[in-house]
């Protein structure tokens, strides 16, 4: 595949997982000319283009194993942004709670705590949240 096909690619798989305005913003950034413009066209042509486009995995599946990468290397941005895109690849809120118990053995309980705390705040943006209170307004932390 070209290089224009691979940013094809990953063009509509982030209108598909994001949305036309996420898109449109990625790609004025990466078309911009300025500092790290060529980072966002990398994540443009190879994550999206090159690895979420492949075949073998459902996009909630390559969904679950970026949430638990992003759990255990601490990234609580990125993983903010894709447990939305989770949420649009199909992932239920339960499957993104066992997720995120998934993690626990492997990373710990302050990685899995940060972890709740951003699912949270994902949750009540799109109304599923069920009233569930992060460790720090629970007075926990």
């Amino acid at each position: 595949m070209s290089e224009k096909n691979y940013w094809e690619e990953g063009y509509a798989h982030m209108v598909r997982m994001m949305g036309p305005e996420f898109a449109k913003t990625m790609e004025a950034n990466a078309n911009s000319g300025r500092f790290a413009a060529d980072v966002g066209r990398m994540a443009v042509e190879f994550a999206f283009g090159a690895v979420w486009s492949r075949p073998g995995l459902e996009l909630k599946h390559r969904s679950a194993v970026v949430i638990g990468a992003l759990i255990a290397s601490r990234q609580p941005d990125e993983l903010r942004n894709h447990l939305r895109f989770g949420l649009n690849n199909g992932l239920s809120v339960q499957e993104i709670e066992e997720i995120i118990i998934q993690t626990l053995p492997y990373v710990g309980f302050p990685a899995v705590s940060s972890a709740l705390g951003v699912a949270i705040e994902v949750l009540r943006e799109r109304g599923l949240d069920g009233g569930t209170r992060t460790a720090s307004e629970s007075g926990l932390l």
